[in-house]
């Protein structure tokens, strides 16, 4: 297949690399470089695209992408205030989207696992819960999409939160902030490259438990976002990578 890269940054070169070795054809890319002269015009020739871009620019690329006809995979966080929008217009005009905070095919499998062990919690009222998520420096949007998703499983099951307190920590001697008991804490660090670590931490007075995803590549995320770009070729409709994994 023919695929547009929105976004050809670290994410949108793994990806490229993935699909060669897979015999798929990347026929254009946008980067910073010419992200001002990417048109609905410009797909064409593009069967699929897979937009790794930036929060700022991801609903523009996704309305690009439907006035083309053009079905596309969205790994971009940081835009989801607008997903009514999005999903409404996709829905009313037979459009094709894929989205999904994480593409990894283990972190969805430990999204399945966080909603299992949050259902178990949550009659457990001697364990607090928090959620931690390490990401490199580079990363705009915090927390996480990742963290979010696994705050909004924890948060339909546990009834004595319902908020999400977010900390940013560019030092981990940085000085803690208090946390109110309704409050689900993310706390969102920085550090060097780091790929993505997410830990969600149960604990009580007598013991603490855990569950971690620790990713060791970008290729996780670029091998099933390459995944839902050839599974969505021929639906219309919006989709996650649950439709795509069933799990």
């Amino acid at each position: 297949m023919k695929i547009a890269l929105l976004g050809y940054g670290k994410m949108g070169k793994a990806i490229e690399k993935i699909a060669e070795v897979k015999n798929h054809e990347i026929v254009y890319r946008v980067d910073l470089n010419n992200a001002f002269d990417f048109l609905p015009v410009s797909l064409q020739n593009v069967d699929v695209a897979i937009d790794f871009s930036m929060p700022t620019a991801a609903v523009d690329n996704i309305l690009k992408c439907f006035e083309a006809k053009v079905p596309i995979v969205v790994g971009t966080t940081g835009w989801y205030d607008q997903f009514d929008l999005i999903k409404e217009k996709c829905l009313n005009e037979n459009q094709s989207l894929v989205h999904s905070t994480n593409f990894s095919i283990g972190v969805n499998i430990f999204y399945k696992l966080n909603k299992i062990l949050s259902g178990m919690m949550a009659n457990y009222s001697d364990y607090d819960v928090m959620i931690e998520e390490i990401h490199h420096t580079q990363k705009k949007d915090h927390p996480s999409g990742t963290a979010l998703t696994l705050a909004k499983h924890i948060l339909k099951d546990n009834q004595r939160k319902d908020k999400i307190k977010d900390r940013l920590i560019f030092d981990s001697k940085q000085a803690s902030q208090s946390v109110k008991p309704n409050e689900l804490l993310i706390e969102s660090m920085r550090e060097g490259d780091v790929t993505g670590i997410h830990t969600v931490r149960y604990e009580s007075v007598i013991d603490s438990m855990s569950i971690t995803h620790d990713a060791k590549s970008r290729y996780g995320f670029a091998k099933g976002a390459l995944l839902a770009a050839e599974w969505i070729l021929d639906k219309k409709g919006i989709y996650t990578m649950d439709d795509i994994l069933q799990l």
